[in-house]
Formats: structure tokens, C-alpha cells, sequence
């Protein structure tokens, strides 16, 4: 089959590749029909993730149908059309029985590496490194997804693939964004990022009884996105002081809850962020935090900060003593996407939201070297691509 394969840092080729084989009862394989291109893929393209290796597939948004299952999976059939989260659960452990299903015990083959980085062991993640599983991805031809009882949702008739497939992540990653920040009703919630995730983050706050969204970008489309299809006001950084835009337009009290919806490769136009990249550069900071400090230091007293974006290690010059004295509450985390699956399935069927709506590109899997150039890069306004086999 055909698979995008990483092969180091900016090096990513269509190989042909061994088919995936059922390896345990609980596996599927899965014809593939739509993947996309992910935020966080980026992060393994520029080399921030370690353990990756050449010939590594990667991709972790996609859907498709099922062509093979194994003896131990009753509860669906070969035909169905399904879509995959990205997260690995078995869906019996301490953390799957408690909807913490990112955390789950039991999906990471051999977490000796991820146990002495961080402690803990999460779940397994498709297409992304050897610390969570080294499981393949799924922007290929074809894929096995493990624990295939538990992790497929089926597709009812009359449903796009472009309408569920953000099913996969950056839907349910928008939305537990959003649910983390307690939101009330009326709140304002600021939101650092309009990329895809940061696009679902806006639409989720308003489902959530937010009264006010504002979104801060550097790029015009992001920006124009996040104003015309999520109705939030937008801040463009590159223009004024996202701080103190967000005290005028709160009243001196700061946003009653921030997400940081960027993560560790945040750019901004202040001299932390030139310290922070030269940090990166000499490996003395793996990840750059400049999104996260401004949503530290905006957000106010008694506030949320909830922190979708991916970090990876260690960050540097941290404000956490305005979070200490501003009595702050982080929320983050990889997200429980099991949990969201049917509930945000519903909304898609009742209208309430169309996530095709991030999609500026489409290209056939061979395309994808140049997918990802033009993703990192935001060449031709592009905000999410998604990839046909």
C-alpha cells in the first residue's frame, strides 16, 4: 500500500509500504477514505518529538471502512463505515472507566521511555513516535486499529466523510477545550490560535453558553475565518498588544477564561519569543510557550487557563507567579475523544454544526510532501488539508 512515511526532519515521502495484518483479536483493518493533515503533525516535521523513525507512518485523522476484523470483535462488522480517534484505549482500565480515555494503561506496548520522561504513561497515539506506541498512522491506503470493539464509532447514511471526519480530533479537541473552561453563561473566553482546533474552540465556546469569544492570529484568513463562520471579534497580534486589547475589551478584568490553542511552536512578536527561539534552537528549551504566557498573564482572577495545544517537554520563564496570585486553574491535556464521539455525532445530525468548514484543501495521498509544505508554511490561505488515498 501507500503510506506517508516520515523520514527526519522536513522529509516526508509517499512509500509503498507492507499491508497491515490483524495481530491480535481485538484489531480491525480499515480501508481508509478520507485523512487529513494535523496541527500536531507539524510538530514531527520540524523535529520537535523524539523517538521518531525513518519510515515511520504518521497520521492520526482518519476514517474509513472496515475490511477485516478480528475474532474478538463482536460489536461491528466488515462494511461498516467508521471513523478512528486518535487516541488508543482498551476501554476497561482505571482511566477508561473514568472517561479519561487519553490516559488509558493499557494501549502503550512498552512505556519504559514515556514512564522516565513523564512520569506516567498515557495512551497509545496512531502515527505519533515510539513514546506512544509506535503505532502506524493513518495517512495511508490502509490501517489496523487496535482495541476495535471500543475505539470505532459508526457512520450513519446521509453523512459525509467531510462532515465527521474531525470526529477523529480536532472537533472533540475544540470542544473539551472549551468544556474545560467551566464556561457560564455570558462568559468571555479568549482564544490564542485560529487554526483548526482554535476554529472548533470558538464554535464549542458558543454551544457552551459563552457570551463573548475573542481570537487573536497573525494570519488574515485565520482571523477572517474565526470572524465570519465562528462570529468571535479577532485580534491580530502582529497589530496591537493582544494583552492590552484583551483588557479594553473586557473592561480592565481580563477574559473570564484563555485557551491556548497553538502550543509548543507559538510565535509572537515580543522579546520572549526571540529568547524562546533561540532557546529551541540550542535544544535549552524544547518548546516554546509564548501563547501560554500571554494567556497566563491576560486571563482573570479566579480564571481558566485550558491548555489544548501540545507541549512536548520543558518551557522556560514561566509566569507562575501570576498564576499563583491570580488563583488561576489549568486544565489541559490529550483529549478524551471516546467520550465526545457520540455526543458531538448528534450535533453534527441535528445541524447545529458542519465541521467541514475548516477545509481549504483537498489532495490525493501522493500529494502529501507538498500538503505538508504548504500547511507549515500557510501558502494559498491554507488552514486544514484533507488527503484522499
Amino acid at each position: 500500500m501507500r503510506a506517508v512515511c516520515w523520514h527526519g526532519a522536513m522529509d516526508v515521502r509517499v512509500d509503498t509500504v507492507p499491508d497491515p495484518t490483524i495481530l491480535n483479536p481485538r484489531d480491525a483493518i480499515i480501508k481508509i477514505t478520507s485523512t487529513a493533515i494535523c496541527g500536531s503533525d507539524l510538530h514531527l516535521y520540524d523535529g520537535f518529538i523524539p523517538t521518531m523513525q525513518s519510515g515511520d507512518i504518521l497520521g492520526h485523522e482518519f476514517m474509513g471502512e472496515i475490511v477485516e476484523l478480528g475474532s474478538g470483535v463482536k460489536n461491528r462488522r466488515i462494511g461498516e463505515r467508521v471513523v478512528v480517534p486518535f487516541t488508543i484505549a482498551c476501554g476497561s482500565c482505571f482511566f477508561c472507566n473514568r472517561d479519561l480515555w487519553s490516559l488509558c494503561d493499557n494501549s502503550v506496548p512498552d512505556g519504559a521511555l514515556t514512564e522516565k520522561l513523564y512520569g506516567h504513561v498515557g495512551s497509545g497515539l496512531f502515527g505519533y513516535s515510539h513514546l506512544f506506541g509506535g503505532y502506524a498512522g493513518g495517512q495511508a491506503e490502509y490501517a489496523r486499529v487496535p482495541f476495535a470493539d471500543v475505539g470505532l464509532l459508526p457512520i450513519p447514511d446521509g453523512l459525509t466523510d467531510e462532515q465527521v471526519l474531525f470526529l477523529t480530533d480536532i472537533f472533540p479537541t475544540g470542544y473539551m477545550a472549551a468544556e474545560n473552561c467551566h464556561i457560564q453563561p455570558g462568559d468571555t473566553v479568549a482564544i490564542w490560535g485560529c487554526g483548526p482546533v482554535g476554529q472548533f474552540a470558538i464554535k464549542s465556546a458558543y454551544m457552551l453558553g459563552a457570551g463573548k469569544v475573542i481570537a487573536i492570529d497573525r494570519f488574515p484568513d485565520r482571523l477572517k475565518m474565526a470572524k465570519e463562520q465562528g462570529k468571535a471579534e479577532v485580534i491580530n497580534y502582529e497589530e496591537v498588544d493582544a494583552g492590552e486589547a484583551l483588557k479594553e475589551m473586557t473592561g480592565g478584568r481580563g477574559p473570564d477564561a484563555c485557551i491556548d490553542a497553538v502550543g509548543m511552536e507559538a510565535h509572537g512578536t515580543g522579546i520572549d519569543a526571540i529568547y524562546d527561539k533561540a532557546m529551541q534552537a540550542v535544544r535549552m528549551e524544547t518548546d516554546r510557550p509564548t501563547a501560554l504566557r500571554q494567556a497566563i498573564v491576560a486571563c482573570r482572577k479566579g480564571g481558566t487557563v485550558s491548555i489544548p495545544g501540545v507541549y512536548g517537554g520543558l518551557l522556560d520563564k514561566m509566569p507562575f507567579g501570576a498564576a499563583f496570585a491570580k488563583g488561576l486553574t489549568f486544565k489541559m491535556g490529550q483529549t478524551h475523544v471516546h467520550k465526545y464521539l457520540k455526543p458531538l455525532l448528534e450535533h453534527i445530525q441535528n445541524g447545529d454544526i458542519d465541521p467541514s468548514f475548516v477545509i481549504t484543501h483537498q489532495m490525493k495521498l501522493d500529494e502529501a510532501p507538498q500538503g505538508y509544505e504548504t500547511f507549515k508554511h500557510k501558502k494559498d490561505n491554507c488552514i486544514k488539508i484533507v488527503l484522499k488515498p
